[in-house]
């Protein structure tokens, strides 16, 4: 349980990142105010549902250990992006499997932390069934 926090960190910190470049492409590539809304709203739920897990920051961030981190090293799929929609798709992916992997650690800590995991990572499906939709028709 020592090195949980660094999974939790490294999870958290992936699930916000792409949440922010979803965020990022519907509101300044789709223009939707609202859907823009819904990717920050989960953002910021996102961090303070951290802040409640491990109350102290501190214990987030001194599990941290970036430079031995054995999977920091760029795979030759992630510069294949060949449009919006490409780093859209690779970016919720990211989210969507993040989120799972906080639903499964955060049982170890808090079953309840965990069903809000749960559910964010369902409205994330519903926000990118919709954020897709835009996306064919301004793409097309």
């Amino acid at each position: 349980m020592h090195r949980l926090p660094r999974l939790i960190d490294a999870n958290l910190n992936r699930t916000r990142e792409g949440l922010r470049v979803c965020e990022d492409i519907v509101r300044f590539i789709l223009d939707d105010k609202k859907l823009s809304a819904y990717f920050k709203s989960l953002r910021h739920k996102i961090t303070k549902i951290g802040r409640a897990l491990y109350s102290k920051k501190a214990a987030l961030l001194k599990s941290r250990n970036v430079k031995k981190d054995v999977g920091k090293k760029t795979s030759a799929r992630e510069v294949r992006r060949k449009n919006i929609a490409d780093v859209f798709r690779a970016n919720i992916e990211r989210v969507k499997e993040s989120l799972r992997v906080l639903e499964e650690m955060s049982k170890l800590l808090d079953k309840k932390t965990s069903q809000e995991f749960k559910k964010i990572r369902f409205r994330v499906y519903e926000l990118e069934k919709k954020s897709c939709i835009k996306m064919e028709n301004i793409t097309k």
